[in-house]
């Protein structure tokens, strides 16, 4: 039965039973010599914590060599090179087949 539902008389009857029940809880207490811990509403669920952003491998080297090389700069050493190297043969690579295919296509036409 929901509390909705309940008439006046018998929420009243309800509060009673449980201020009855909390002088109870009270008195044991006070008997065993503990601290009163009467939970008069269900405890509220902890706020879930946010997804954490993770980085990628590349962000983490770019982060590693900028503080390398700000370490540098206070100690007065070196500079590593602050951006991690690449492929450079790969791009003239993609451009020799892309152009390729695209001749391919308009030879079709």
């Amino acid at each position: 039965m929901s509390i909705i539902n309940l008439t006046p008389s018998q929420l009243r009857q309800a509060a009673n039973i449980k201020e009855k029940i909390e002088q109870l809880h009270k008195q044991l207490a006070q008997l065993q010599g503990t601290k009163v811990t009467v939970a008069s509403a269900p405890a509220a669920k902890p706020a879930a914590k946010p997804a954490k952003k993770k980085i990628s491998a590349a962000g983490i080297a770019r982060i590693k060599a900028a503080q390398k090389a700000r370490w540098a700069k206070i100690k007065g050493g070196a500079k590593p090179a602050v951006k991690p190297a690449t492929k450079p043969a790969a791009k003239p690579v993609k451009k020799a087949r892309w152009a390729k295919i695209r001749a391919e296509k308009s030879a079709k036409k």
